[in-house]
């Protein structure tokens, strides 16, 4: 079966670049990933970052297998993607591949949700069984009430992954081009999580080339698991 965003990824018409410029009028706030601007201290770093702290049912988690409990009512998830342009970002604190028009959309449980952005982390966020794998993509959907799902696949080292190979030479030219960056952790409640248990893989070159353009402080762009 090929990944869940093959549709996408083979029919790209146009891919262009977008290097994240701080804004003079916007409110930045410096965050890290570790240390005094941790993920423990996202919700002290600024009044409007205080879910961060206060919120409850957070992710990611790690997920216990044979603790999983069977959801009857459970539908397939029902996906439909089309050929679309597509702008690759740096954000600074992770690349994000960001579509401009109505790519396509998945079913979750009746409603409607449309691929927004998609983006990597490394290593992976969420685990399983305690194990975390080298890398995590993230396919950011929103209904258009404005909730959201998110579907996750892991990646583990092994062979080339095909859609990478179509934008490493777009990856390089970050790499060369990112001036500074605006920071801000995204915190949101409420939103789906949709984790696949089939493990994509990824050549360790792929991987360093989605770390190469972002700042030493963000190559390491997980969060730690939620107790």
């Amino acid at each position: 079966m090929a990944p869940l965003y093959a549709t996408i990824s083979s029919s790209l018409v146009t891919l262009t670049l977008l290097v994240a410029i701080a804004n003079s009028n916007a409110i930045l706030v410096k965050f890290g990933y570790s240390g005094a601007n941790g993920p423990d201290r996202w919700g002290c770093l600024s009044p409007q970052f205080a879910l961060c702290s206060k919120g409850t049912r957070q992710s990611p988690i790690n997920i216990i297998k044979n603790g999983a409990v069977f959801n009857p009512k459970l539908r397939p998830l029902k996906r439909d993607y089309v050929a679309s342009n597509a702008t690759l970002v740096d954000n600074g604190f992770n690349i994000e591949l960001k579509f401009d028009d109505a790519v396509g959309n998945v079913i979750v449980d009746g409603k409607k949700y449309w691929l927004k952005q998609m983006h990597w982390h490394s290593p992976s966020e969420h685990t399983i069984n305690g194990e975390r794998f080298p890398m995590e993509i993230h396919m950011v959907h929103k209904s258009d009430d404005g909730n959201i799902t998110v579907i996750a696949i892991f990646y583990k080292y092994g062979h080339p992954d095909p859609f990478l190979f179509q934008i490493k030479e777009k990856l390089a030219e970050l790499n060369k081009e990112r001036e500074e960056e605006t920071t801000k952790p995204k915190f949101r409640l409420n939103v789906i999580w949709i984790i696949l248990g089939k493990v994509r893989e990824i050549t360790k070159e792929q991987a360093d080339a989605l770390r190469a353009p972002l700042s030493k402080e963000y190559k390491n762009n997980s969060r730690p698991i939620q107790r």
